[in-house]
């Protein structure tokens, strides 16, 4: 948005002013500490929930030869063959020899001996529930769902920076007092809370960063937050790996958080914001302040657009006039929409392109902790792999088209997944290295699919359109943390079910146009004709 009210052209001053230049740096120093932890809060329960082994207790047993999780000798009569983490031979007297326990019958644990209490799994007892592990996940990103609108609303009301500061802060409150739950509802109550009122930080701190930003280096600093974004699940996975226990981790990673409260002292708020809410004044000392410290000299004509005297009068006429056209042309660009058979499809089609991608992305870190090996190591490895996938997209969307390089990307990932279950299971490098070509190909796709999508809708109902697509893609990230437990009934399942999304993604590519070098479409016409349309000089 370009702001003109009272002859004003932000845009125009902040190519004056230097697109990224000392003050942007600075500034965009402390948001990306936020963009981190942002990544911490998100993925957090990977490892809070993680898998734990364990077997069943042999209460006839345990007091003379075990209670550790390897059962020893005495297993070979007490447990049935098959492992005994659910179920145990049914004794028939209450002394630990091989005759004191049927050996072809059993009966269903009723308690079991864990490995560690690394995690809530051990804590809160729930061996052979692997749906209330899981559920962890799904309940999280329930919240993020939720956190959509409650992020928006006080960003928009209230300020990029307080939305920055009130999210990061209430993230790390409700992340300590879930780590004293002394059980498992109350650990889901506060993973929820965590998730609703902490991970709007995310958006509101990317729309911060990037309206501080000239025009021409927008796509640089997306791509800044991106990678810190992957940077701050590596912290996550390092620190994890250092104190592997649930609650210290919990409060390792939340605690710091609190010191955002001081981002009220240091950050100063969006300029653009501050136009929208008619604080010309403040929004005037800040680009001052910005000039001084990029030392850059504004010229005489954008120091008389900040210091004039706002028009009141006629703004409230304008805006007033404005409401009014837009509201009369509302309900007949909606009727529009609807009976538009190329854009409902097209609407369509996205939706599920936002649903693998989510689905995808946060499945592949999820199922990453399950792959052979060093669960923290392949963690790490999945989200630094995501970098390159950032920075392809950034290469390859203007030079090959947006069609061919997120087909591409979509038909990559789909057969680098569909081929781990016939990868033999000692190959372990294998496994790994075609789990980081799916998690770099989605990433690209993740980063093109938003660029993509807007381009396809006219500009009058792109941002509700777009909106429409991103709470589609929502459905992705809930059904994600569920996948472990296809897992564990079939290991290959999640990966065949990734496999085929992607690939399906990529084939409904060949429904829709090329954009690349057309005009962004205005009208419902346009956009159906997009393809046709003349090209950008």
């Amino acid at each position: 948005m370009t702001f003109k009210e009272d002859g004003l052209h932000l845009d125009s001053i902040l190519v004056e002013l230097g697109s990224f230049g000392r003050y942007q740096i600075f500034n965009y120093c402390f948001i990306l500490v936020p963009i981190m932890f942002s990544a911490v809060y998100n993925g957090q329960y990977i490892f809070a929930a993680g898998s734990l082994d364990f077997r069943c207790r042999v209460p006839e047993c345990e007091g003379s030869y075990g209670g550790s999780l390897q059962p020893g000798y005495w297993g070979v009569w007490a447990l049935p063959e098959r492992g005994g983490r659910c179920d145990r031979l049914r004794p028939v007297a209450d002394s630990c020899a091989v005759d004191s326990f049927k050996q072809n019958e059993t009966i269903a644990c009723n308690s079991w001996v864990y490995e560690s209490n690394d995690t809530i799994v051990g804590e809160f007892d729930l061996a052979c529930q692997e749906w209330k592990r899981t559920l962890v996940g799904t309940i999280h990103s329930v919240g993020l769902f939720a956190a959509l609108p409650f992020a928006s609303y006080i960003s928009d009301t209230y300020g990029r920076r307080t939305a920055v500061v009130l999210t990061a802060a209430s993230a790390g409150l409700m992340g300590l007092i879930r780590s004293f739950s002394p059980n498992y509802i109350m650990y889901l109550v506060f993973e929820f809370l965590d998730a609703t009122l902490g991970s709007g930080v995310y958006s509101a701190a990317f729309i911060l960063a990037l309206e501080m930003v000239g025009l021409n280096r927008r796509v640089l600093g997306g791509n800044i937050i991106s990678c810190s974004f992957a940077i701050g699940q590596v912290i996550l996975a390092l620190v994890a790996w250092g104190i592997p226990n649930w609650r210290t981790l919990t409060r390792v990673l939340y605690a710091p958080s609190l010191l955002f409260i001081f981002y009220f002292f240091i950050l100063e708020e969006s300029v653009r914001w501050l136009l929208s809410k008619d604080k010309k004044k403040e929004a005037a000392r800040i680009i001052f302040k910005a000039a001084d410290i990029n030392k850059k000299k504004l010229s005489p004509e954008a120091v008389r657009q900040l210091t004039e005297e706002p028009q009141e009068n006629k703004n409230k006429e304008t805006h007033k006039a404005v409401t009014v056209d837009q509201n009369e042309k509302l309900p007949s660009l909606m009727k529009q929409i609807l009976k538009s058979r190329i854009i409902m499809s097209r609407l369509c089609i996205c939706s599920f392109w936002w649903i693998t991608v989510t689905f995808i992305y946060y499945g592949l870190s999820i199922n990453s902790v399950s792959l052979a090996g060093n669960s923290y190591l392949n963690y790490i490895l999945t989200s630094l792999v995501e970098i390159p996938g950032y920075c392809l997209s950034v290469l390859t969307l203007d030079r090959f088209g947006r069609k061919s390089s997120i087909m591409s990307a979509f038909f990559v990932c789909g057969a680098s997944l569909l081929s781990l279950p016939f990868v033999p299971s000692h190959l372990t490098w294998l496994q790994t290295s075609l789990t980081m070509l799916g998690k770099l190909c989605i990433s690209m796709s993740f980063s093109s699919i938003y660029i993509y999508t807007s381009e396809l809708f006219p500009t009058a109902a792109r941002h509700r359109l777009l909106g429409a697509c991103s709470m589609c893609g929502r459905v992705g990230s809930i059904v994600a943390p569920q996948t472990p437990l296809l897992g564990s009934y079939m290991p290959s399942l999640p990966y065949l079910l990734f496999g085929t999304m992607a690939g399906t993604s990529g084939l409904l590519m060949l429904l829709t146009p090329e954009t690349l070098r057309a005009r962004l479409p205005d009208t419902v016409h346009q956009a159906e004709t997009i393809s046709r349309q003349p090209e950008q000089p």
